[in-house]
């Protein structure tokens, strides 16, 4: 891990644990073990260093999802990949997603320190919501978008059926990051979730 990764990795860790707005640059920099002017070398500020865990976290997301055969981010392409899938590979996609969610380092120290900010800063609950409620639904609304113009699933609310798939995925994930030892709880209701999904709205295997 060179200097500027590690800045990024003891900065999210000190988010985490002392919220953003409770960390100084200098506490970055004696974490890390160099001096603040060593470190505005390859930040300029704190803004800086924020912004690049989001880049870094956004390149994480594109490796996990390319190592899944998916797109992740163009939900045209992942509607006809989801078309030929079998109910088990459709579990098993969506347990690594969920799994991938739940400990990949920079996305659960990410969404601890946001959720110990969003009640005292108004553009880290911005930043929330985009992440982890608005992005996601915009994207899901896309892909079942796609499969319900295709025949692939059968509704008349794409939207609302949206929010039956992420919304017990959302509690499911925010139950595991409460209380890890509900993983294995978790991971048994996702799967009958998702299978209920299917269930429900029609989904051609």
């Amino acid at each position: 891990m060179n200097t500027k990764e590690k800045i990024l990795d003891e900065a999210l860790t000190l988010f985490s644990e002392k919220g953003y707005a409770n960390v100084f640059v200098g506490d970055i920099a004696d974490r890390v073990g160099i001096k603040a002017p060593s470190l505005y070398k390859h930040f300029k500020n704190k803004q800086a260093i924020f912004d690049a865990i989001i880049d870094q976290m956004n390149r994480r997301f594109e490796e996990q999802a390319k190592a899944m055969n998916i797109s992740g981010n163009d939900a045209s392409i992942d509607a006809s990949i989801y078309k030929s899938l079998s109910e088990d590979q459709l579990l098993k996609l969506g347990r690594e997603f969920f799994l991938y969610y739940l400990h990949d380092d920079y996305n659960r120290k990410f969404r601890k320190m946001l959720t110990l900010e969003q009640f005292h800063d108004v553009d880290l609950a911005k930043v929330y919501s985009k992440l982890y409620v608005d992005d996601p639904l915009s994207y899901q609304g896309m892909l079942f978008g796609f499969m319900v113009t295709a025949g692939i699933l059968k509704t008349d609310n794409v939207q609302i059926m949206t929010l039956h798939f992420y919304a017990p995925i959302y509690y499911l994930l925010t139950i595991c990051d409460r209380e890890p030892e509900r993983e294995p709880e978790a991971l048994k209701l996702l799967d009958e979730h998702i299978k209920q999904f299917d269930r429900i709205y029609g989904r051609e295997n």
